[in-house]
């Protein structure tokens, strides 16, 4: 099957080199193609040029993209978008001047969602999960990394993860799983943290890694949830399974988590609100993406990470939704893009760029996703007509995106449901 989309607008994000990450000045200089053509062969893009050089006469679909921009997909590498039941009570505690830590001691927070994911069935979990999967697929969303860590025991992590695997084999998008027993303390280990910790050392991680059920292992590495000794001990210990790291580190306090991340080598370090020049410096000649999640800055109306002091620095940047019931549910990262320029001073292009190909890169994707690049899977919208690239993320609430094709095929042909 070869389509061709013709009449584009402008194709942005192009990326000619092979460079599987963009990092410093460089993120900020996307190559962009004016009054377009583009043609998908096979669910891959084949080749894309100038309408002035000439447009392929030969197709089985033709596009008409009217004008509009072409975009690569969104890739989303933290969310936590399986979980049962919604947490808005505790927006209302928030609203009430109730701090994430002190809901959390109340017994909110991550034991909320544990709770309820336990009673909750496997099915249940896979239904609900699937309607956010659509809902993050029609705002432009191609890949997406979702973790477990709403289980807190072994048959609940791998009931999640099972569901996760489920949403793998049955949407368009191309998914990644994430181990996240370390989420938090069990409510049955409460007071007892080094024996929580030997039981995801010795009985949930080989669990997981018999049944195949996961990409990545993570550990929340902060104040108030696992020390920087834990971390590595857990790491390590995911590592001798053939998972590979990703942390949560520094959303609470300055906690070491970069630190151990890189010297474990995590394919990122996430969150990063408390973050300065030694995490940075830690981060220099790392393969370590560094990602930032500003929707959940925002929801929990925290300090934001020092994002420009990371691209002066020459570091390349990722930003992801962490789309969860508690600290930021949404999964639209085009607002997350609109965020990281309002809250983190970053330009639209240096957004964007973190949203596609730096995202791709923190799951280890960006071979074959986050930019336009022959060869790689044609995963990308289109908008419509629009003045220029950085109105995208500046007139962040017009509904601008007008069609989405992942695998190189409409939306609608994977999903019954329409926009």
């Amino acid at each position: 099957m070869r389509t061709l989309v013709d009449h584009i607008g402008c194709i942005a994000g192009i990326e000619r080199q092979g460079r599987l990450r963009l990092c410093g000045a460089e993120m900020d200089r996307m190559e962009t193609l004016e009054d377009a053509w583009l043609l998908v062969e096979e669910g891959r893009i084949a080749a894309f040029g100038r309408r002035d050089d000439g447009v392929p006469p030969d197709a089985d679909r033709r596009i008409d993209a009217r004008g509009g921009m072409l975009f690569p997909s969104f890739c989303d590498s933290h969310t936590h978008l399986v979980y049962a039941g919604s947490r808005e009570q505790e927006f209302l505690d928030k609203i009430n001047g109730l701090s994430y830590e002190e809901i959390a001691r109340r017994g909110g927070g991550i034991l909320n969602s544990a709770d309820r994911l336990h009673a909750a069935s496997e099915e249940e979990l896979y239904r609900t999960a699937m309607e956010r999967v659509r809902e993050i697929a029609v705002m432009g969303t191609g890949c997406v990394e979702i973790k477990s860590g709403y289980g807190l025991s072994t048959e609940d992590e791998l009931k999640m993860l099972r569901v996760i695997r489920r949403i793998r084999e049955t949407t368009p998008l191309e998914v990644r799983a994430t181990f996240l027993g370390a989420h938090a303390v069990a409510r049955a280990y409460r007071g007892r943290q080094e024996a929580y910790v030997d039981l995801v050392c010795r009985e949930m991680l080989p669990a997981v890694a018999r049944e195949g059920l996961a990409d990545f292992v993570d550990v929340f590495c902060d104040e108030g949830f696992f020390t920087v000794e834990e971390t590595e001990r857990i790491l390590n210990a995911g590592r001798e399974l053939g998972l590979r790291a990703k942390i949560h580190a520094n959303e609470l306090a300055v906690s070491g988590g970069v630190q151990v991340g890189v010297r474990c080598g995590a394919l990122s370090v996430d969150h990063l609100e408390r973050s300065g020049a030694a995490e940075i410096e830690a981060l220099r000649g790392s393969e370590t993406m560094p990602t930032l999640l500003p929707g959940a800055a925002f929801f929990l109306g925290m300090s934001d990470p020092p994002a420009r002091e990371m691209i002066r620095a020459g570091l390349g940047v990722a930003l992801a939704s962490d789309y969860n019931p508690g600290s930021s549910p949404s999964g639209n990262m085009r607002m997350v893009a609109a965020l990281a320029s309002i809250r983190l001073r970053m330009t639209p292009r240096e957004a964007l760029c973190a949203a596609t190909l730096n995202g791709a890169c923190a799951m280890g994707l960006s071979r074959d996703y986050g930019s336009i690049t022959v060869g790689k899977v044609a995963n990308f919208f289109l908008t419509r007509p629009m003045p220029s690239i950085e109105y995208f993320t500046y007139a962040y609430q017009t509904p601008l995106i007008d069609r989405v094709f992942l695998r190189g095929c409409p939306l609608h042909s994977f999903f019954a449901e329409s926009r």
